[in-house]
């Protein structure tokens, strides 16, 4: 499963406990995940009966995170060797509230402008057609977070709630959300075609999995 070398890649960079969202196949990816228990990481599991939202499910298990000075959000779908420990040391120097990983990429499914310091100052999700035409950016949404717990003062109590929709325009307006620029491989595992690609990157050692 591509989650397994998100986990590689968590423990490599010191993370030994995780929380894992599930919803779709819940059972199987538990029953999965199981060997990962005899390699020191802890997986605790939160089973998203109703869909809240790309923020409001972190909502939903905030006493997971309570007792850490910043955290790793990681989508389920995006495999990448990204050296997280220099991620964390970029968002701990500009006392960040959240950064988000970006790549460049043309006409993707967000676009988003940074200044000198890589603080965003725009994030646009699902932009129309008409949208490219006006802009000169590449940049774009990469599927990993590092967050500061006061984010979670933003996110509401109850019901969905989406990181570009609700969220990211309160950061931005505080001068609090940074990109930090991809520079290590990284592919979404969202079709069996991207399957196949990763699985291929890994034979020609594009890509070394980390796994155990």
């Amino acid at each position: 499963m591509a989650v397994d070398y998100i986990l590689a890649n968590l423990q490599k960079h010191g993370c030994s406990e995780v929380l894992i969202n599930l919803h779709h196949h819940a059972d199987q990816i538990r029953s999965g995940l199981e060997p990962w228990a005899d390699h020191g990481v802890a997986i605790t599991y939160s089973l998203e009966e109703t869909l809240l939202g790309t923020a409001g499910a972190l909502k939903n298990v905030e006493a997971f995170f309570a007792q850490e000075e910043a955290f790793v959000v990681h989508y389920g779908d995006i495999v990448t060797d990204l050296d997280l420990t220099k991620m964390l040391q970029f968002h701990r120097e500009r006392n960040a509230a959240a950064t988000l990983l970006v790549h460049s990429r043309q006409k993707s499914n967000s676009a988003l402008h940074f200044d000198e310091n890589y603080c965003i100052q725009e994030f646009v999700e699902r932009p129309p057609e008409a949208f490219w035409k006006t802009v000169d950016t590449t940049w774009v949404n990469s599927g990993v977070l590092i967050l500061s717990p006061r984010v979670m003062d933003l996110i509401p109590a109850s019901g969905p709630s989406d990181w570009p929709r609700d969220i990211f325009p309160q950061l931005i307006q505080s001068r609090s959300l940074y990109a930090y620029c991809l520079d290590a491989y990284r592919i979404a595992v969202d079709s069996p075609e991207r399957l196949a690609q990763l699985e291929a990157d890994i034979q020609t050692q594009k890509f070394t999995s980390g796994i155990l």
